[in-house]
């Protein structure tokens, strides 16, 4: 809709963009007190057509915390999508009822369906295996609240490299920025599809390589990003089984790593890091999480036109 802008893809918003969020979420943990009436009177929707813990309580903490309101549903049996309602006339109906909308469904381009029927700002909060911009921009946050900076920085991606939509999203984010060197760590089973390789990595210019030994690498390693390795991907038991023990990050495998190393994940976790590691103050994947929600709040702030 005309005048209205939504968030479906990290790539819509400039580094500049992506500096001056950071720089909004660094001020409100700086000052709570200053943001916490800016959005008085304003209503934030949560359309989550599958279920979610994380994102979508972020989003509600978010939307309180800056004063506004939420209203909103958890999973697609309690909408009208039961009864077959399109997308585009759930939005156009809830689009009434609230200020801007954060939305998650099990199909890819539902939320850029949503938005242009939409006549608020609508924020995809995940669709399939295709996109997630808020944790990418939480990503983005952790790294620079860790590093201090985007430039110059080695990212050792650990896991599923295929299936992961969080990985594949930072590998585009990051490409954007100076001296990135991205090192690709999984089985060859879960590998980087060659298309990201072709129009993110080479397109870019990145640096990169690949391999299947993650102590070798974790020297280089400025970040450590975690997935977990999903045994539904596999065909066969006897591989999985084989390398499922060789992505599981323990205190050992850290013999080697940068002090300064900062470890992320996107969470949930199952088994891929050890509760050991949690204790190591390079552990960052809950703070990862507290970042999440400051950064959604400047996004909400940003889309609103809010000051």
């Amino acid at each position: 809709m005309e005048n209205v802008r939504s968030l479906i893809d990290i790539l819509e918003l400039s580094v500049e963009e992506i500096d001056g969020l950071v720089a909004t979420a660094t001020d409100i943990i700086a000052n709570p007190a200053a943001y916490a009436h800016k959005c008085d009177g304003r209503i934030l929707a949560t359309l989550f057509f599958e279920p979610s813990t994380r994102t979508r309580l972020s989003f509600e903490s978010a939307m309180l915390s800056l004063g506004g309101q939420v209203l909103g549903f958890s999973e697609a049996a309690s909408s009208s999508a039961a009864k077959g309602e399109s997308v585009a006339d759930t939005v156009r109906t809830v689009s009434c009822y609230s200020d801007i909308i954060a939305m998650r469904h099990p199909k890819e381009g539902a939320p850029l369906v949503a938005s242009m029927h939409s006549t608020v700002p609508v924020i995809n909060a995940g669709d399939g295996g295709h996109n997630h911009p808020t944790q990418t921009l939480t990503d983005l946050m952790t790294i620079h609240h860790e590093k201090g900076r985007f430039e110059n920085l080695t990212i050792g991606f650990c896991g599923d490299l295929k299936f992961g939509r969080t990985v594949h999203s930072l590998i585009s984010a990051m490409s954007r920025y100076r001296g990135t060197r991205i090192v690709l760590i999984s089985p060859e089973e879960l590998k980087l599809p060659s298309y990201v390789k072709k129009e993110v990595l080479q397109r870019c210019g990145i640096e990169y390589i690949q391999t299947t030994d993650l102590e070798a690498v974790m020297p280089q390693l400025d970040i450590l990003y975690m997935t977990r390795v999903q045994r539904e991907r596999f065909f066969n038991e006897e591989d999985y089984l084989r390398l499922k023990d060789s992505y599981i990050l323990t205190a050992e495998k850290l013999w080697n790593a940068k002090e300064d190393l900062s470890i992320l994940h996107p969470l949930p976790r199952v088994n891929e890091i050890s509760v050991a590691v949690d204790r190591d103050p390079r552990a960052a994947y809950f703070k990862q999480v507290r970042y999440g929600r400051y950064i959604r709040m400047a996004l909400i702030l940003k889309l609103l036109g809010i000051n």
